[in-house]
């Protein structure tokens, strides 16, 4: 095989088809799959609702829906191998540390994000979501669209999952040195006020407690992403 410093434009273009053709078979399989798993994954995301059935208020609204989270399934499925075929394009364009950072920091990323996700899933949204229904009890019928309610929980997910990423984050700004763990340390104040500020956005309800189902385990990983920091 040529040396990447031997390699024409052209080449390059055709290596980097190569790998987007592998990244998209790999998508198209496990959105494949994905439609073997939404049915189970739909009934755990409006589990909180209790009896409550989501409406489809229109015809084709269910089936984009249950498409939507398919993709978002096969996507995760698949990103591995994404991650992978994206590694290998920019590998020889990088430094031996700077390899070793994404090949421990990809994967650790990405288990960050999946456990913050399930986090939420499991613990904040059933905790937040009984209290929205209970809110104006006997003034307003609480009836949910199915799209709206998913886009909804789509975004709790997401923004769990990023505040999960916070150590990592912060070991690899004081890894490149552009944080030093001092400075983590002297700002707890500050990410204090920050994080309720950030709780009070993230979560659905203005209720303390939820509000606090955010805020602790923040905090929590700000305190690990300091010791991660001085490792570092």
């Amino acid at each position: 095989m040529k040396n990447r410093a031997e390699m024409t434009i052209l080449e390059h273009f055709e290596e980097l088809r190569q790998r987007l053709l592998k990244a998209i078979i790999a998508l198209v399989i496990g959105v494949i799959v994905g439609t073997f798993l939404t049915p189970p994954v739909l009934k755990r995301l409006v589990a909180p609702l209790g009896d409550q059935v989501p409406l489809a208020i229109s015809p084709t609204e269910a089936a984009a829906v249950f498409f939507k989270v398919a993709v978002v399934i096969g996507v995760v499925l698949a990103m591995p191998v994404i991650l992978y075929q994206v590694f290998q394009f920019v590998r020889p364009g990088l430094e031996p540390h700077e390899r070793r950072y994404v090949i421990i920091g990809a994967p650790a990323a990405a288990l960050s994000f999946a456990v913050g996700v399930i986090f939420a899933a499991v613990v904040l949204l059933p905790a937040a979501l009984p209290f929205l229904q209970g809110f104006l009890f006997g003034i307003v019928e609480q009836r949910y669209s199915i799209d709206r309610y998913i886009s909804f929980v789509s975004n709790v997910l997401l923004w769990a999952g990023l505040v999960f990423e916070t150590p990592l984050v912060m070991y690899f700004l004081a890894k490149l040195g552009v944080v030093p763990p001092q400075a983590f340390a002297k700002a707890r104040r500050v990410v204090i006020i920050g994080a309720a500020i950030g709780a009070a956005v993230i979560t659905p309800t203005t209720d303390p407690v939820n509000m606090l189902l955010v805020m602790v385990p923040f905090l929590l990983l700000y305190e690990v992403g300091i010791l991660l920091a001085r490792l570092a």
